[in-house]
């Protein structure tokens, strides 16, 4: 049988920062939050490029040595790679005339971003003591033209390539290179302003201001100095030294990764010429090294912390106190009566941290087990973890050290944690654990009571304030039986998968949610077929693993009613024509980062719901340790139907997904706009008053 093509991955999740980008354009969305989008598209711009677009290559390569050999290879890395650069560069080129209209707006409300040839005396003055007692003892030029080898650049820095010499003499000069220190002071610097104005000027700026006093040394009396960047290959690379244990092998290669090959060259297009090639020729880049023309400004991410000096209030809603938890003296009280289901970020995760809490200042817990991938900076979990270690309770936590980019933080925090007592496990080779799960183990008498938690999203209090997820507290004693069988399994994996075996209550990765989903999804095909009513609601991150999607394609044509809200990768097979009234297909992008995973089966009516770590990837289905639970409490699944509906009925900030990948807006309505975000706190919150 000749296999359907899909929309590959890679395009399809540029159509996804594309819908981050149409966020940045949209005047209805207050001015911050528009600049903080930009930051938003250009991050994730930078780390497409470090994983996805390095693994491209890498494939390229591969591809190469295949040919030799007469071996085949499904798709052709490179032709994907030159979709991607033709994309970025029209996206670069919407985001440049987006930048634009914002610029204008922010002068428009007398919030100027100044550069150093448009400083007031006042100001200047202020740039040069500013620079002189902060700023100076952080910079360090590199001459590179006396130095051999070209020196180590980071990838997530913006650099100033310097032009130097005199005016009278045009061949004498030097070309220097000048790491912006953005870690330490920030990137905007607020300048004296007049009364009902606020003047910023970038960090590079004030540096590019105080060249003349950098170089000093040398008399030149000309400057011209422009901003780069370069982005590098992320994948770490853990060697198979028997000898080094798997925390050796992570530190040597977060080093290595240091050295990875570059993958994109942008630039500020007015940059010397003479410099550029010389760049260009010293870091090894060639014409399929993705080199960019940009404008003056780089590294747009870290608009996402655009100073706040804007006018018009924040509009955001603050988080409350579920209504069962209100009032409750301890939040493990209720937990062990009944089920709570807290919906991020309209519930407050304080009950989270509260239950943690509790755990750790009760005397009858004896235990404490959780699973981790990313942490807050200051941690409120690590914290109440370390108190209930201090307190005598069993505490372990599995930290994932190959959670993509928090791979130092999560050492950083494995030492922490070993050194209060806590019993911290790293995970499984070739496999990252996924799953956010948690278990409180209490004795009274000769009784033993567990209860915890099964959530979609991270144990993060900061990340729960902007990423939408579910996560379920409950005390079934099905449910705890199998988290601690998902411990067993981490704290002996060397024995194999069987404890994972047998798990009856969650779903899990790799063993049994990918066949559990298919066969389910094989029950509503053959409801369809008998004339019954048959429908499959699906919210994930990311869809396009190619056998869940053939099985959706067949209901869809056997007459079930597909419902998709798919926020990022959304690979629909393309030369399908039949299906499209049974299959409704939407994304949204809007304050809140839409980040849960829910599946609901019609099964004959007698629904079947679940939320789960997984989206439907072959990375999370095949490779990863991921959990889905069942809801099962009448009330909450109401609930978490109600949302979901609510989401379906978006018209304001919903997309319609296809294979043409436009991300035309869902049609509003006359009679009613519903932006599923603002409806979604509206619902939760009339239920505590």
């Amino acid at each position: 049988m000749e296999k359907n093509k899909l929309i590959q991955r890679d395009i399809s999740w540029l159509s996804f920062n594309a819908r981050v980008l149409q966020e940045a354009n949209d005047l209805s969305v207050p001015l911050k939050e528009r600049i903080r989008f930009l930051g938003i598209f250009s991050n994730n711009t930078d780390e497409f490029f470090r994983v996805r677009v390095a693994t491209l290559k890498r494939m390229v390569e591969f591809a190469e040595k295949r040919k030799r050999l007469n071996m085949h290879m499904e798709d052709n890395p490179q032709n994907i790679l030159e979709q991607i650069h033709s994309n970025v560069l029209r996206q670069q080129t919407e985001f440049n005339r987006i930048w634009e209209g914002v610029l204008k707006e922010l002068n428009d409300d007398n919030i100027f971003l100044l550069n150093e040839k448009q400083l007031s005396a006042e100001q200047e003055l202020f740039v040069k003591k500013f620079f002189d007692e902060q700023v100076r003892s952080n910079v360090i030029p590199l001459i590179i033209e006396n130095i051999p080898q070209m020196p180590y650049l980071r990838d997530k820095s913006i650099y100033l390539g310097v032009v130097m010499r005199k005016k009278d003499d045009a061949y004498q000069q030097k070309y220097s290179l000048i790491e912006i220190p953005v870690t330490a002071f920030g990137r905007f610097v607020l300048l004296p302003s007049a009364e009902g104005e606020q003047n910023i000027i970038l960090l590079e700026d004030v540096i590019r201001f105080n060249l003349p006093i950098i170089f000093s040394y040398f008399g030149f009396d000309y400057f011209d100095a422009h901003v780069f960047k370069i982005t590098k290959d992320a994948e770490i690379d853990l060697d198979q030294d028997v000898s080094t244990t798997f925390v050796q092998k992570i530190e040597k290669g977060l080093k290595n990764r240091r050295k990875g090959k570059p993958v994109r060259f942008v630039y500020d297009k007015e940059m010397d010429a003479g410099l550029l090639e010389y760049l260009i020729r010293r870091l090894n880049l060639n014409n399929k090294s993705n080199i960019i023309p940009g404008g003056r400004i780089h590294n747009y991410r870290h608009f996402m912390d655009f100073p706040d000096v804007f006018t018009e209030q924040n509009t955001r809603n603050k988080p409350f106190t579920h209504p069962d938890l209100l009032g409750a003296i301890r939040v493990t009280d209720v937990i062990l009566k009944k089920d709570v289901m807290l919906n991020f970020p309209y519930h407050s995760y304080d009950s989270v941290i509260d239950l943690l809490r509790e755990a750790a200042m009760d005397p009858q817990v004896v235990s404490i087990k959780i699973t981790t991938y990313r942490l807050a900076s200051n941690s409120k979990v690590i914290n109440a973890l370390v108190n209930a270690s201090r307190n005598g309770k069993e505490v372990m936590v599995m930290l994932e050290l190959k959670a993509r980019f928090d791979e130092e933080a999560n050492l950083a925090w494995k030492e922490v944690l070993e050194q209060e007592g806590v019993k911290v496990l790293l995970g499984v080779p070739k496999m990252k654990i996924h799953a956010k799960l948690c278990v409180i183990k209490k004795k009274i008498g000769a009784r033993i009571i567990q209860y915890g938690f099964v959530s979609t999203g991270n144990p993060n209090e900061k990340t729960a304030q902007v990423y939408g997820d579910h996560c379920l507290l409950t005390a079934k004693r099905t449910v705890m039986a199998d988290i601690n069988r998902l411990f067993n399994y981490l704290e002996n994996w060397k024995l194999g998968t069987n404890q994972l075996h047998l798990c009856k209550t969650l779903l899990i990765c790799p063993t049994n949610m990918r066949s559990s989903f298919e066969a389910q999804i094989i029950k509503e095909i053959k409801h369809a077929k008998a004339g019954k009513k048959a429908s499959i609601t699906l919210k994930v991150n990311s869809l396009s693993d190619s056998k869940l999607i053939e099985r959706l394609h067949e209901a869809a044509e056997a007459g079930v009613k597909i419902h998709l809200i798919v926020r990022g990768i959304f690979s629909p097979i393309v030369d399908k024509k039949k299906i499209k009234t049974h299959v409704q297909a939407i994304s949204i992008v809007d304050e809140y980062l839409e980040h849960a995973r829910v599946v609901i089966f019609k099964n004959g009516g007698k629904e079947k719901i679940y939320i789960s770590s997984a989206d439907w990837m072959v990375r999370n289905l095949d490779h990863r340790l991921e959990a889905a639970i069942p809801i099962l409490d009448k009330n909450i699944r109401k609930e978490l139907k109600d949302i979901i509906q609510i989401q379906l009925s978006d018209n304001v900030k919903a997309r319609i997904l296809d294979k043409t990948l436009s991300n035309n807006y869902v049609s509003p309505n006359e009679k009613k706009r519903i932006r599923s975000q603002i409806e979604t706190y509206h619902y939760l919150y009339q239920k505590t008053i």
